[in-house]
């Protein structure tokens, strides 16, 4: 998915010092979506509070939405680097096409991850048999090491892991006895958690992470913290374990994110991530002179071609860096 905010958010991403394991509450925004028929989606990274949660650095959460409202999802052509592209979606189905030659479809309870790397472009349309769209794509910062890497996608349907009282989907790195075969860069993990109304269940994590929990159906309790619908609950590193409870009288549902502190400086704008304001601004160069470094999508059949990037800021792109994680 694109950033298609005309004028997108800069900002200069580093490390934090592990801290004990309270929640803070982030609040999502809602941004739209393309042009006047847009959908909108609740953003909760990055944001002033906090940027990363592990290498994941970009959240958006949308739907249920009725698409014969609202025409559904139409992202034209745009570019990446630097980054991963991770779709999951909870209902619908999306069609992904990409420069690497990928046609592909985002259907519910499956990954697609994309690879940005030195550059790709890719497009997002929902189906037309698609009435409700609702899910979440979120990107992943590569480490300098590995951020030229060449273009990549991989899909993979996770099985259904039964837990008293939930039922879990993980769709990168391990929980619940359950491990993805999806490699990532940076220790990751991306889960879809169900919980039974009044369940409690008590996960066992990696104490090295940081987590985020993103309310998605229903009503959790983090922690001994109540989220609201697309809350994002932050938990720095230093336990071994995670409290979910749904106290409602029906099903609820969450996302779990995760990883180790991101420990390198990166700097997000538009669609690219980056490690300097000049890197950026080649990037975009590079997009707007239809470079190959990121090649051609073949087979989208949109209004235009290609989403143009927007103006760069008119002062030099300055760093923005997480708090310390609380105490």
């Amino acid at each position: 998915m694109s950033n298609v905010e005309a004028d997108p958010a800069e900002l200069v991403c580093g490390d934090r010092p592990a801290a004990a394991r309270t929640v803070t509450v982030l609040t999502p925004r809602d941004v739209p979506l393309g042009g006047p028929r847009a959908i909108r989606v609740r953003r909760t990274l990055p944001q002033r509070q906090r940027s990363l949660i592990g290498a994941w650095c970009f959240a958006d959460h949308y739907g249920p939405e009725d698409v014969t409202a609202t025409g559904g999802m139409d992202v034209a052509p745009h570019p990446h680097t630097g980054l991963q592209t991770a779709s999951w979606l909870f209902s619908g189905e999306i069609e992904h096409r990409d420069s690497l030659g990928t046609h592909a479809l985002v259907r519910p309870g499956e990954l697609n991850l994309m690879t940005g790397g030195h550059g790709i472009a890719h497009s997002e349309v929902s189906t037309p048999d698609t009435t409700t769209l609702h899910g979440v794509q979120l990107w992943i910062a590569l480490p300098d090491e590995h951020r030229h890497t060449a273009r990549d996608f991989r899909h993979h349907a996770p099985p259904v892991v039964e837990l008293p009282g939930a039922a879990v989907r993980v769709f990168l790195g391990s929980l619940a006895g359950s491990t993805s075969p999806v490699p990532a860069f940076t220790p990751l993990l991306g889960a879809e958690l169900t919980l039974d109304p009044g369940a409690r269940v008590v996960l066992d994590v990696d104490p090295a992470f940081e987590h985020g929990v993103l309310q998605d159906l229903g009503g959790v309790t983090v922690a001994g913290t109540k989220l609201g619908n697309g809350d994002l609950a932050y938990l720095a590193p230093g336990a071994a374990e995670l409290e979910l409870v749904n106290d409602g009288s029906g099903p609820a549902r969450v996302l779990l994110l995760g990883g180790t502190p991101f420990a390198e400086e990166i700097v997000m704008w538009w669609n690219f991530v980056g490690r300097s304001h000049e890197e950026i601004a080649a990037y975009r160069e590079a997009w707007q002179a239809e470079s190959e470094q990121f090649g051609r999508v073949e087979g989208y059949r949109g209004a235009v071609s290609r989403l143009p990037a927007p103006e760069l800021p008119h002062a030099r792109i300055k760093a923005r860096r997480n708090p310390p994680a609380p105490a």
